[in-house]
């Protein structure tokens, strides 16, 4: 491309940025472009580190006028050791494309007068050493693999995508590589076939849409268990063959019994199949999809049972929410780690019982605590979030937990159910936001929940209280107040549980805190309390001292 026309080009795109555009996030936003699907060839070699890829992107215009496309595709640079991607080719239609690849984006002219409801196919090609996105490597028995792992935005390293959440897309990836390997991706293989002088292609496509860091791709040579089917589609199991044995009992795991549940509890499942793979690319799991993976350590037997249960139960989850009902936008991440961290505790509550529920619900609310002390003014809601190494957090994964625990405990299970399930018909296959839930649950329980939701969500903090109990002439008088010092106020209920003398469960009394002030509560009692207990059923996201005075 000669200099003048980069020149024009890059004053071009400058022009077309949207004047007093607000997005929550801070990823730019393209009016008027709709990336609908992706093919990626790929040829993968044992020789060397370098892919050769091909990608062919069909947009959508929603707009007419739009002159130019934005794809997000790490260049080859000194500042990731020489690695990352150079383009070599675009085409538009078939025909060459003037196109810039710079600073990590790849921006590309197309025609002029295009009009809304046209769509085209766009093909780079490209090629290099990925940086990050796709390992390419050893797994821990010292076998070649290729394994990814796009989260949060990684998936600009290997592929040219409309990087962000915000942005789903059907997808297929074709790819060449030697035939000793096996290949596993998102979605249904359509073809697998020898193509002469040792190379084998394989062709995976994957029919819902998603956004690009739940793409993924593994190549290893692997030992594959067909487990059977949930609802038609196949649950399938994927682990090297030196941990066969183990890995085919490991991660199979709670699968179908959770695939049921959720399905039954909030909706139909959405993908032609459920693959866990154990990966070398990942430190614990990744929802990728239809084909989850899992820590290479994950089979190991059962001395990582209990964190591989609920490993597996939590990236089924993530199947529902988070692939299937995307978040908008970064900043409502919550939607996607909290909602599914408590559908994980549900599952447990269906499966093991109301106290491996509860134990589950401690663990987090001690979580939070912790957080809390190092990040006083952490927001489970992001704010113009422009740092994704901050995108995730235990609050967004515990805290936001605490607040659907709360939302089912104020609306009842009913109206939680019914508004989940609204929730997740509305935005199935699409995207949501903080407020489309809100929606939801204000529909389904008749109940005003903004204010719930800023309060926990849109706030730091959570209260600490203090208070006692006496009892005295037939009478047990309760006093609790708000006592933290970072500046927030909560209006909550307040469970208080007596019990009676010999009796495992309480009477539970319901105190409303609304400001700091202190709040007395008095109970009729025929002979005092054996113990009185704040919170004695695990419904509250707090900290307190309480005791007999």
């Amino acid at each position: 491309m000669n200099p003048r026309a980069v020149v024009v080009f890059v004053v071009l795109l400058l022009r077309a940025v949207p004047a007093g555009s607000s997005p929550l996030d801070t990823y730019p936003r393209q009016p008027g472009i709709d990336v609908e699907h992706y093919a990626f060839h790929l040829v993968l070699s044992d020789r060397i580190d370098r892919i050769e890829g091909r990608a062919d992107v069909t947009v959508h215009l929603t707009r007419s006028g739009v002159d130019q496309l934005r794809l997000d595709l790490v260049q080859a640079s000194a500042r990731h050791g020489g690695k990352g991607m150079a383009v070599h080719s675009v085409q538009v239609d078939g025909s060459p494309a003037r196109f810039l690849h710079d600073g990590d984006v790849l921006t590309l002219a197309l025609p002029a007068g295009l009009e809304a409801g046209t769509r085209i196919t766009v093909q780079v090609g490209y090629r290099g050493i990925p940086a990050d996105g796709l390992r390419i490597g050893p797994n821990r028995h010292g076998d070649r693999t290729f394994f990814s792992d796009n989260w949060p935005d990684r998936a600009r390293h290997w592929l040219p995508t409309v990087d962000h959440i915000g942005d789903k897309a059907t997808h297929e990836f074709v790819i060449d590589a030697p035939a000793r390997y096996q290949v596993v991706s998102n979605g249904l293989r359509v073809e697998e076939s020898d193509l002469g002088e040792g190379v084998r292609r394989t062709h995976w496509r994957q029919s819902a849409p998603t956004a690009p860091w739940l793409f993924c791709l593994g190549v290893a040579e692997f030992a594959v268990l067909r487990v059977g089917e949930f609802d038609g589609k196949e649950i399938q199991v994927w682990t090297f063959p030196q941990d066969r044995d183990a890995g085919f009992v490991d991660l199979n795991g709670p699968t179908r019994h959770s695939l049921e549940f959720f399905s039954d509890y909030v909706g139909p499942f959405a993908y032609e199949k459920l693959a866990n793979v154990q990966a070398s690319s990942v430190g614990g799991g990744m929802e990728a999809a239809s084909a989850i993976f899992y820590s290479e350590s994950a089979s190991t037997g059962p001395a990582r049972a209990f964190w591989r249960r609920n490993a597996i139960i939590h990236e089924i989850a993530h199947q529902w929410f988070g692939n299937a009902v995307t978040e908008a936008d970064w900043d409502d991440v919550w939607l996607s780690e909290g909602i599914t961290t408590y559908f994980t505790l549900l599952f447990r509550e269906h499966a093991y019982g109301r106290g491996d529920f509860a134990d589950g619900l401690r663990d987090a609310r001690r979580t939070v605590w912790r957080f809390h002390q190092e990040n006083p003014d952490y927001t489970v809601i992001h704010q113009d979030l422009d740092d994704m190494s901050r995108v995730t957090s235990s609050h967004t994964y515990q805290k936001g937990a605490w607040v659907m625990h709360m939302l089912r405990r104020r609306i009842g299970d009913d109206a939680f159910q019914r508004g989940i399930r609204a929730y997740y018909t509305d935005h199935f296959n699409g995207h949501a936001t903080t407020a489309d839930l809100v929606r939801a649950m204000e529909t389904a329980s008749g109940d005003s929940l903004g204010g719930f939701f800023d309060q926990w969500l849109r706030q730091g903090g959570h209260p600490v209280l203090e208070g006692g109990w006496r009892y005295d002439d037939g009478v047990l008088t309760v006093d609790l107040a708000q006592v933290q010092t970072d500046g927030y106020t909560f209006d909550l209920p307040v469970e208080i549980g007596i019990y009676e003398e010999g009796s495992e469960r309480p009477t539970v009394h319901t105190m409303g805190l609304t400001d700091t002030a202190r709040h007395t509560l008095e109970i009729r009692l025929e002979g005092p309390p054996d113990r009185v207990e704040v919170d004695p059923r695990t419904n509250l996201l707090a900290e307190w001292t309480f005791q007999a005075r």
